[in-house]
C-alpha cells in the first residue's frame, strides 16, 4: 500500500520535477503528442513532438509544485519514492470468491497464488 505525504509543501522536502513519473503518446483526437504527470492526473500539455509535449508537462509540473508551495498544500509523493508493502485487501463477489477458491483448489495451489498469477499474467 502506498503511503500519501503528510508533509506540507516547502523547500527542503518539495520533490524535485524529474522524480515525477511522465508518459507522452500521440493523440489523434488533438493531433498532438499528449504529456501526462501519473502523480498529477488532471494535468496534460501538448507538443509538436513527443520531447516538446514532454518539456511542456514538466514545465507545468514546476509551476503547480511552487503554487503548492506558496499555498502550503500538499504535495504528491513521487511514484518511485512510495513504497509499498506487497498487502492489498480486495473486495469482491461471494460469487466470484467461490469460483476462484475453486479454481485454486483444482489447481492444487492457494488463492492467493492463484490472484497473483492472474494478475501477472495481465500486466
Amino acid at each position: 500500500m502506498n503511503k500519501k505525504t503528510n508533509k506540507k509543501a516547502n523547500k527542503e522536502n518539495l520533490p524535485k520535477v524529474e522524480q515525477y513519473l511522465y508518459s507522452v503518446g500521440w493523440s489523434q483526437e488533438d493531433e498532438a503528442f499528449v504529456a501526462r504527470a501519473a502523480e498529477f492526473p488532471s494535468l496534460a500539455a501538448h507538443g509538436d513532438t513527443l520531447e516538446n509535449a514532454l518539456r511542456e508537462i514538466k514545465t507545468v509540473v514546476k509551476f503547480v509544485l511552487q503554487d503548492l508551495e506558496e499555498t502550503g498544500e500538499f504535495v504528491p509523493e513521487p511514484f518511485g519514492k512510495r513504497s509499498f508493502s506487497g498487502r492489498l485487501v480486495l473486495r469482491m463477489p461471494e460469487y466470484l470468491h467461490r469460483k476462484l477458491a475453486l479454481e485454486s483448489m483444482q489447481q492444487g495451489v492457494s488463492l492467493n497464488q492463484l490472484l497473483n498469477l492472474k494478475l501477472e499474467a495481465k500486466s
